[in-house]
């Protein structure tokens, strides 16, 4: 069984959607500023104004599927698609490690098992410029991190995909350095916001798309989001991740949206909707300032980009 369907669940465990579901975009010049320099109290007022507001019409089931990033399975956005027809993804095993009361590995039940369910709609915006808007179902992590009990001294949880160049191709080459791996925050892994996605549009969460666990955080750039999680790692020091390790003039570890900063190489204030023709205009973490930029007070993001 991968998921309880939202009938099965306490009315007062189902968290108003409202307060996820962010249709309004909190720009304008204050809030490109806010984002250029250190966030102080009034940047965050400023960001936290209504404005313009975006278009978030699904992206299809098809083009959410068929164009990937997943560099497991090759390069080209066609490749996990095609290259992950044959992934097993269950049995799984995720093991807990690190400052946690008792390390030990859990089984894909025992780690997602009987949690609230959540179905979740959340706009995703790659550092490549191209964005989609998916309905997710999954688990909040900060559910499954109370299940693994880590000790106070954790401050950060890095998140680790699964090696195995037999079941996937992608890594026969060099293209990243393997293990994939990415980690966020204490405090923002705990944030309501992020997921632990076990599957999309109703279904369980197909392999190209990093079944059968995968990190979804919504106001961050797409590279955050991990897939095929085998490890979770509670430490008190900034891990490594992937590719701040692989480019880091490029890929900073917070990767929070931010389009007043260009990337060395595009720019990051307009984004291409997949499915759709003109350019749209990027929004302060990706438009989810209200939930999540109060734990970023004091910091300047363009230099922790």
């Amino acid at each position: 069984m991968l998921i309880r369907r939202p009938d099965d669940i306490k009315s007062s465990e189902i968290t108003p959607e409202s307060v996820y579901l962010n249709r309004r975009a909190f720009v304008g010049t204050a809030g490109a500023l806010a984002l250029g320099s250190v966030l102080t109290p009034d940047a965050l007022r400023a960001l936290s104004a209504t404005g313009q507001s975006q278009d978030d019409k699904l992206t299809s089931e098809e083009d959410a599927t068929s164009y990937n990033n997943y560099y497991e399975f090759g390069t080209s956005k066609d490749d996990p698609k095609e290259q992950s027809k044959d992934f097993q993804p269950m049995p799984w095993t995720v093991n807990v490690d690190g400052l946690v009361k008792t390390p030990r590995p859990f089984s894909f039940d025992e780690l997602v098992g009987k949690l609230p369910v959540q179905d979740r709609t959340y706009r995703h915006r790659c550092v490549e410029a191209w964005s989609m808007v998916i309905p997710w179902q999954g688990v909040m992590l900060k559910d499954i991190i109370a299940r693994c009990e880590p000790l106070p001294g954790a401050k950060f949880l890095e998140m680790t995909t699964l090696y195995d160049p037999k079941r996937m191709p992608g890594q026969k080459r060099a293209a990243l350095p393997w293990p994939y791996k990415e980690a966020l925050r204490l405090d923002e892994a705990m944030n309501p916001l992020t997921l632990f996605a076990t599957g999309m549009y109703g279904k369980p969460l197909p392999n190209q798309n990093g079944a059968p666990l995968r990190l979804v955080v919504p106001w961050k750039y797409g590279f955050k989001g991990v897939k095929a999680i085998v490890k979770l790692r509670f430490t008190d020091k900034m891990p490594n991740t992937t590719w701040n390790d692989a480019v880091p003039s490029e890929y900073g570890f917070f990767a929070n949206v931010n389009p007043s900063v260009d990337h060395p190489r595009w720019s990051q204030a307009k984004e291409r909707r997949i499915g759709q023709f003109l350019k749209i205009n990027t929004l302060p973490f990706n438009g989810y300032a209200a939930q999540v930029a109060s734990m970023y007070t004091g910091m300047d993001l363009r230099r922790y980009y």
